[in-house]
């Protein structure tokens, strides 16, 4: 099948097949992904040590924020292509091919300079502390370092999908986390590179991966192909890209904020040990939320084609199977987490005091976690047509509006565990708000549709 009959499959194949059909590459590359940064944290906390668990924690906000700007150029862009393909305006979607790697390249090179000069006192603000601060510069050294082949390598995965080419986007995943793994046995336990040794796993996979997709969008016979004329910026399609691109710019930029607040309480509270803890129970959660991530991602090109060629219900029907999919991925998650916490903790740590801390922070952190599911999709539907100001509003509710504030009114009073607790109701709280919004602009669609 060409690359033309693929995207025009997007208007007129079952919805429930081509959601399987997008969904499915991506799950399986997100929780390919997922398996990495288990196997990533595991091999540090165990060879490396304790210490080095709390300071990868402390980069989280950096991770986050990189991939904010990454989120900001790779979605809003893929989203503006799958839109352009169901409108057939191809040449508008080459071209947002070619501003996507200009924007990719500014974009990630800026980032990498300034965070590099101002690294220390970064990681400082992040809550490193003496103990954590050499574990976390080593990281993030390197890390930074390849920052320019991160953007580039996600946001060419996402153009792929965007081009309905999702199984192209999973090998290029599933080979990222295959040489990840490879590469991480080999620095960290065989050379002993430590918590340097991961990172730089991690950026040399990325860059062999990245190779293979330029190759990829060299076919001169695929709509989409790299060639001269479509590099220069246009001030038309850059505005497009980054009105689509705020909303995950900010829900990522958010998790930033969140994670650095986050970090502090818990050095507050409990200390290092505690932001251990912390870091461990952010990865079980991303593990799980990771499949949400690959249904969002699967749903992102059927949705935007749809809306652009006007086939309201089509595009309605991708969104409840999304989050009848989300919704029962994380119940599993959940009744895991709920049943297995120690066993969970005990893959990331030998170490007692922080296994104990990390299993109750893994309960009270996913208590009401299969409610997620439906939030996450409904915001990135509203991404994907294109409804940016709904879009931002809910990716700011569940951490800016409620988290941050109940992560600071909790602990008053329950000291840790407060820290704890306001995850879950954050969650929960967002969840309620998030329904009726949607149930007001269904009824809009119904209306379009008759």
């Amino acid at each position: 099948m060409d690359n033309k009959q693929a995207t025009l499959e997007l208007g007129t194949k079952p919805v429930g097949q081509l959601l399987m059909q997008y969904a499915m590459p991506a799950i399986v590359a997100m929780s390919a992904s997922s398996l990495y940064n288990i196997i990533d944290r595991a091999f540090i906390g165990q060879v490396v040590g304790p210490e080095a668990i709390a300071g990868l924690g402390i980069t989280f906000p950096f991770m986050n924020l990189s991939a904010a700007f990454g989120a900001a150029v790779g979605v809003g862009s893929s989203t503006c292509i799958s839109v352009k393909l169901g409108q057939r305006d191809y040449k508008r979607a080459q071209q947002l091919l070619g501003n996507t790697v200009t924007l990719n390249l500014i974009v990630g090179l800026a980032f990498m300079l300034v965070c590099l000069i101002f690294l220390d006192p970064i990681l400082r603000f992040f809550g490193a502390s003496d103990v954590t601060l050499p574990y976390a510069r080593e990281f993030m050294e390197v890390i930074l370092a390849g920052n320019v082949v991160t953007h580039m390598y996600f946001g060419m995965n996402a153009v792929l999908r965007a081009a309905g080419k999702p199984r192209h986007a999973m090998y290029a995943t599933l080979f990222t986390v295959g040489c990840n793994i490879l590469l991480i046995i080999v620095f960290v336990w065989w050379f002993r590179w430590g918590i340097r040794g991961a990172a730089l796993a991690t950026v040399v996979s990325q860059s062999l991966a990245l190779c293979w997709q330029m190759w990829q969008f060299s076919d001169q016979s695929e709509i989409l192909h790299l060639k001269r004329g479509i590099y220069k910026l246009r001030k038309e399609l850059v505005r497009n890209i980054i009105a689509i691109g705020i909303s995950p710019f900010l829900m990522q930029s958010t998790s930033c904020v969140i994670v650095i607040f986050m970090n502090n309480q818990f050095v507050h509270y409990g200390g290092d040990m505690a932001v251990g803890a912390y870091s461990i129970a952010n990865s079980v959660v991303m593990m799980f939320f990771m499949f949400v991530m690959g249904v969002c991602q699967g749903m992102q090109p059927i949705v935007g084609y749809n809306y652009g060629a006007e086939k309201y219900d089509r595009m309605l029907r991708c969104l409840f199977i999304a989050i009848a999919c989300a919704t029962s991925i994380l119940l599993v998650g959940w009744a895991l987490s709920m049943l297995f916490p120690m066993q969970i903790a005990r893959i990331f740590t030998a170490d007692e005091t922080l296994m104990k801390l990390a299993a109750r922070g893994i309960v009270l952190d996913m208590l009401v976690f299969f409610v997620v599911g439906t939030q996450a999709v409904i915001t990135n539907f509203f991404q994907c047509i294109g409804k940016v100001k709904i879009s931002i509003f809910l990716s700011l509710s569940r951490q800016l509006f409620m988290l941050l504030p109940m992560a600071f009114v909790f602990p008053m009073f329950w000291q840790l565990d407060g820290v704890w607790y306001a995850m879950p109701a954050s969650d929960f709280c967002s969840f309620s708000m998030t329904l009726p919004i949607l149930w007001w602009y269904m009824k809009k669609f119904k209306e379009k549709s008759k």
